[in-house]
């Protein structure tokens, strides 16, 4: 199984244990990933909010590059599989804004690569069957808060990944690591993403929100498919707390961080080293490192 691989720019910069785990990960599981040659930063919520245009044509740069490569496209960062998603669905969609795209381009681009999410390419197409053969560990029943957060399952009409409401996919793979997934109202509500820079206190009341429900729901951990995600419900973790008055110990693993773990992989191979919120503690609980 062969994917051309979009890292995008939190995972070669903020997010790198992200990029580190699903690279060390992938490679456990047989899964191969192939850079995408020369990819380009896909806009992300920047360029949605200035131009339509360059929002599809930012993403359509690599993409075309992906259809020269002759592969689909599986993309970790939860913005980025959005951003390549809608774009795909808009020039396959439309014929005008396939040739505006070009345009802008110089060059064709027919959108003949489809872009997947990385928990949909792990959990649903490499199969739970494949990743529970290769386990070292369990993770002793953990309860664990899967987070989705709103980028990577709306809008469902374009996304096709999970259900928009009550997502499983994460769910489905924590069980399988021997984790019990939490019932929690807020696995799809919004972190801020971005906000963090411009709107920090917007950010703080987003994430107490989250904390809160998912410390309410008896959560010893968060897992998350998102750059924006992790961090602000983990580096913001001690802010938001000063502003709530509320209190929280929650780590918030990247799920292919949990997942490394369950392959028997060390810390220092998932970027473990790099978090706020000491994410070590728990693993320790349940004999796990």
């Amino acid at each position: 199984m062969k994917y051309a691989y979009f890292p995008g720019c939190s995972l070669s910069g903020t997010a790198r244990e992200y990029d580190r785990s699903t690279r060390t990960v992938a490679r456990v599981l047989g899964l191969e990933l192939e850079d995408i040659p020369d990819w380009s930063c896909c806009g992300a919520t920047s360029a949605h909010a200035t131009s339509k245009l360059l929002s599809l044509a930012l993403p359509a740069r690599s993409l075309a590059r992906a259809d020269q490569m002759g592969l689909d496209v599986v993309a970790p960062c939860a913005a980025c599989f959005n951003r390549l998603r809608t774009t795909v669905h808009a020039v396959r969609s439309d014929r005008r804004v396939r040739q505006q795209v070009q345009e802008v381009l110089g060059e064709d681009y027919g959108a003949r690569s489809q872009v997947y999410a990385l928990p949909d390419v792990i959990v649903n197409r490499y199969g739970l069957e494949g990743i529970t053969a290769r386990l070292k560990k369990t993770l002793g029943g953990m309860k664990v808060a899967c987070y989705y957060g709103c980028l990577l399952v709306r809008p469902s009409a374009v996304m096709e990944f999970d259900d928009p409401e009550d997502p499983q996919t994460l769910d489905r793979l924590v069980r399988a690591l021997g984790g019990e997934p939490v019932v929690w109202p807020a696995k799809t509500e919004c972190c801020g993403a971005s906000l963090s820079i411009t709107r920090t206190r917007v950010v703080w009341q987003l994430a107490a929100q989250i904390l809160t429900a998912a410390q309410k729901a008896g959560a010893e951990a968060i897992v998350v498919a998102c750059p924006f995600c992790q961090s602000n419900l983990d580096m913001r973790q001690v802010q938001a707390q000063k502003w709530s008055g509320r209190r929280w110990n929650i780590p918030v693993y990247y799920f292919t961080q949990l997942l490394g773990v369950a392959l028997g992989l060390p810390p220092s191979e998932l970027g473990l080293d790099s978090h706020f919120v000491d994410p070590l503690g728990v693993l320790r609980q349940k004999a796990l490192v």
